[in-house]
């Protein structure tokens, strides 16, 4: 069971990345760059785009870090586990159509 947990935070962590990748490349990893349900003018390679797209590197960073931290029994794993999920959740929910469309494919 331990295995499983710590693949899950790495692999999550991975996914993430496709935000980042979507942002700050022309690599759209199935991310489209229409505007965002909140804006009109905030698409996914526009300042604010840039600003999330660096926080899903966080949230992927904090993810890997948990599991990694995990498996090596740390202290501090449930801190990056938990600052992972808080900033997972703002990258998921505000860009919303997106992030819908992100996760299906």
């Amino acid at each position: 069971m331990h295995f499983i947990v710590i693949a899950a935070f790495i692999l999550h962590g991975l996914a993430h990345l496709s935000g980042f990748m979507a942002s700050w490349t022309r690599n759209s990893s199935g991310f489209s760059d229409r505007p965002w349900v909140l804006s009109t003018g905030v698409t996914l390679h526009s300042g604010v785009g840039h600003i999330f797209g660096v926080l899903w590197l966080v949230a992927a960073i904090c993810s890997v870090g948990a599991g990694i931290g995990l498996a090596a029994q740390q202290p501090w794993w449930p801190v990056l586990a938990i600052v992972q999920a808080a900033v997972s959740l703002i990258v998921f929910l505000l860009p919303w159509r997106e992030s819908v469309i992100a996760a299906v494919q």
